[in-house]
């Protein structure tokens, strides 16, 4: 069982992390809540109603937005065009419109643009905005995808592991950009990350699992000195020793 009995919440405008051992059910979970796993049994809420009951390609229309630990971006296509990409869920008009040139159309055009553009600047990739994603380092493909999750406009991210192979001075650079994205747009952001220096800094709010269930909650203080945590992490015997 990848998931066995786990619930939290996670308020308005908060950072959480969630953390656990490899194999603890971090990914998963957020596969679930993106639908793009189907959990057995349970709920889970968004905005005080059911995602269940709705279909999968409603997630990103519904305010849920993610980045992946393996990154999935578009690799043959330009960092403007995975941005544009990310704005597409927000988009109303229809194949018909399209291909009527509808008024209405141009004007959604203009302002995709627009939106990938400030993104763009604010995430610092204008001078790569042209190149095909594959030819770009692992930490500028990390900021990609990050602005695409973003184009989408959601009211609650997901974050994968986004200091995975980052440096030092990167991390510490990605801790003062998820709060700045917090406070900028206004958002929700569950973060799950291996790197605990960054989790314990940025987070209001900690989660901890261990083999698919929930073993700790609270402030990052109080979810460091927990002994689950520890034995989690470290083993029984190193547990019992610190």
């Amino acid at each position: 069982m990848a998931l066995d009995g786990v619930s939290f919440d996670v308020m308005p405008g908060e950072i959480c992390g969630l953390i656990g051992p490899n194999g603890s059910g971090k990914t998963t979970l957020f596969n679930c809540i993106s639908r793009i796993y189907r959990c057995g049994r349970g709920d889970i809420r968004f905005e005080g109603r059911s995602l269940l009951d709705r279909p999968r390609r409603a997630t990103a229309g519904l305010g849920i937005g993610r980045t992946f630990q393996n990154l999935a971006l578009f690799r043959r296509m330009t960092v403007r065009e995975n941005v544009l990409v990310g704005h597409h869920c927000r988009m109303r008009s229809s194949f018909f419109d399209h291909a009527l040139r509808l008024p209405w159309v141009a004007r959604e055009e203009r302002a995709a643009a627009d939106a990938a553009d400030d993104l763009i600047d604010f995430l610092d990739l204008g001078a790569v905005q042209d190149a095909l994603v594959e030819s770009l380092p692992f930490g500028t493909q990390k900021r990609v995808e990050l602005a695409r999750a973003l184009a989408g406009t959601p009211k609650f991210l997901l974050l994968d592991e986004p200091a995975g192979g980052l440096n030092h001075s990167e991390v510490d650079g990605l801790r003062q950009l998820i709060g700045t994205i917090r406070d900028r747009f206004h958002m929700t952001v569950l973060l799950v990350e291996h790197h605990m220096n960054l989790v314990m800094r940025i987070s209001d709010r900690v989660v901890a699992l261990d083999f698919g269930r929930k073993i700790a909650e609270g402030t990052p203080a109080v979810v460091q000195a927990h002994a689950d945590v520890a034995r989690a992490y470290l083993g029984t015997a190193h547990a019992g020793t610190a």
